[in-house]
């Protein structure tokens, strides 16, 4: 917080301002004993017989001097109770009277006389009201005003006497703070420090700033007599319509500033809805042309799935006409009477399986065994022939064509097109009903670029389940078929919808029968849509295929006598 004197007097001789600054520090005296004492200073310091200087710096000695009161009721009434108080001083003499609305109170300090006008302003009054009471009571005064006089309590400077000082500015311009002067009415707490508020006030006031207490309210209406009478006041009326009038341009000028500044604001936020709007437009064409994309995209993918499907179903129609009508050329008697089936797939002991149930159902025979036991893995390719339906049936069962590094190995391919001789004429897709696994997914793109078309044509799905494998929904394969993924279905049209299933496990044993009868029926059927010819690729002549079908029959032969031999020793 800062400090600052009390009191300074614009009119004083030089001499009596530095008394005045040496005694300041005993601001605590009473006012009226340093006014003592800057007159002996003045007495002092003037030469014999030198004229005495009049403190009033003009001749308004006896003038009557009339100021307008800005306070609340709070504040009036506690300087009319001071006053009453200290009416038993023979130094003050006061008068309360009407004037309209307005109260006023005369007084006189030392054959000195004050007037104060005040206007009621009540805590609930408007702002509007407040002005209007404050221009009533400045018209009423009938003899030129000489202050405004801001009335506080202990020295404490609220914002609701703030806010009144703001419009008497508002009303009369910057000018009337040249005629304000503050009167700190002590009876009550007073504040030990002037707040920055009150003190940047007091400066703009030129420090008129006194104060009244009940001990000693003579000394300081004497005080505030002397601010009155030695401040440069003019024809304070005109200075305040003046100010009036300066206070409207200046309401004017800010109320214009203030349209223009508007006006910029509308015009900048008008810009930026412009520039938003056509961020929206940029953003709702760049979503629009993906939109368009992603559509010509999906139409493209649609095209081409359209496309393969159409393929898919062209291959089986084509597929089961060449069954329903038996071609022109007919393979021979011997051919007729065999059937060379290569099992293909990716799970040894699911192929190991199949191959055990057809084998027993299509030689009538029945196994005590689970045929769903875990079987050894196959390491090389293996031949199994059984006598059915009239004729041989040769099945070829193979390991894995790839090893752990995802490479096939051609050399078993050439060993299972060797064993399926004078075959193979159908070669058989097994599959767990589980579900298509990656895996198989590539094993069939495999066979299907090193054998070409053909090998759709002449392959035959094979659906393994096990009703005792709580993995295997128990539905019907036409069920299943339906509700498989799009992966599958394509598939599944691919190879002419040629598909059967067979129940490997130990409990449904019986249901296996008519399983494995259809599986044949369809197998037999498909070998003479071919006419009964066995399957060829160029790559793989029948000759060479026949050369390594007679060494692994030796080796194989080989191997026995050594076993046999062995066994004897």
């Amino acid at each position: 917080m800062r400090k600052m004197h009390v009191v300074r007097w614009n009119a004083l001789p030089c001499h009596m301002k530095c008394c005045y600054h040496k005694a300041a520090s005993f601001f605590f005296l009473p006012l009226y004993f340093l006014l003592q004492l800057f007159s002996q200073a003045d007495k002092e310091s003037r030469p014999t017989g030198a004229p005495a200087t009049d403190m009033a710096h003009s001749s308004v000695t006896n003038t009557k001097h009339t100021m307008a009161v800005i306070s609340t009721v709070e504040e009036w009434s506690s300087l009319r109770s001071l006053l009453q108080d200290s009416s038993g001083d023979e130094c003050l003499q006061l008068t309360f009277s009407s004037l309209g609305s307005n109260q006023v109170c005369d007084l006189t300090v030392e054959g000195h006389s004050i007037s104060l006008h005040y206007a009621d302003l009540h805590q609930d009054m408007t702002e509007e009201s407040i002005s209007q009471a404050l221009e009533s009571c400045f018209k009423s005064c009938k003899d030129r005003i000489s202050k405004f006089l801001l009335l506080i309590r202990g020295g404490y400077y609220t914002k609701r006497e703030q806010r009144m000082i703001e419009i008497l500015q508002e009303h009369f311009g910057a000018e009337a703070l040249k005629y304000l002067v503050i009167l700190s009415v002590d009876n009550g707490k007073v504040v030990d420090t002037l707040d920055d508020t009150l003190l940047d006030l007091i400066n703009v006031c030129d420090g008129r700033y006194c104060r009244i207490t009940s001990s000693a309210a003579s000394d300081g209406l004497y005080a505030l007599l002397e601010m009155v009478k030695y401040n440069v006041t003019g024809d304070t009326e005109t200075m305040l319509t003046q100010g009036k009038r300066r206070s409207k341009e200046d309401s004017a000028m800010s109320a214009a500033k203030q349209r223009v500044v508007e006006a910029e604001e509308k015009e900048q936020a008008f810009e930026q809805l412009v520039q938003q709007q056509e961020r929206r437009r940029a953003g709702e064409l760049e979503e629009l042309k993906a939109r368009h994309a992603e559509e010509r995209k999906k139409e493209a993918a649609d095209k081409m799935q359209f496309g393969t499907k159409r393929e898919s179903l062209e291959e089986a129609v084509k597929s089961r006409g060449a069954m329903l009508h038996l071609p022109a050329t007919a393979a021979d008697d011997d051919e007729m009477k065999e059937l060379s089936v290569v099992l293909l797939g990716m799970i040894d002991d699911t192929k190991s399986s199949a191959l055990n149930v057809i084998l027993e159902r299509a030689g009538n025979r029945y196994s005590v065994s689970r045929s769903s036991d875990k079987l050894p893995p196959i390491l090389s390719c293996e031949r199994k022939e059984v006598f059915a339906a009239g004729r041989r049936l040769i099945l070829v069962n193979t390991p894995p064509l790839d090893d752990e590094y995802g490479v096939f190995d051609v050399e078993l391919v050439k060993d299972f097109l060797a064993l399926a001789l004078p075959g193979p004429h159908v070669f058989l897709l097994v599959f767990d009903k589980i579900g298509l696994s990656q895996g198989e997914e590539v094993l069939l793109r495999y066979l299907q670029k090193l054998f070409g078309q053909e090998f759709a044509e002449r392959a035959i799905i094979l659906f393994i389940y096990d009703d005792d494998d709580k993995r295997h929904k128990p539905q019907r394969v036409e069920d299943y078929v339906a509700e498989a993924p799009s992966v599958l279905q394509d598939l599944i049209r691919k190879y002419g919808s040629r598909y059967y299933e067979l129940n490997i496990a130990k409990s449904q044993n019986a249901s296996s029968y008519p399983q494995v009868k259809d599986l044949l029926s369809g197998m037999i059927k498909l070998a003479a849509a071919h006419g009964g010819q066995s399957f060829s690729v160029k790559k793989f002549p029948v000759q060479k295929l026949q050369e390594r079908s007679k060494l692994m029959q030796d080796r194989e032969n080989g191997e026995t006598e050594v076993g046999h031999l062995l066994s004897n020793n």
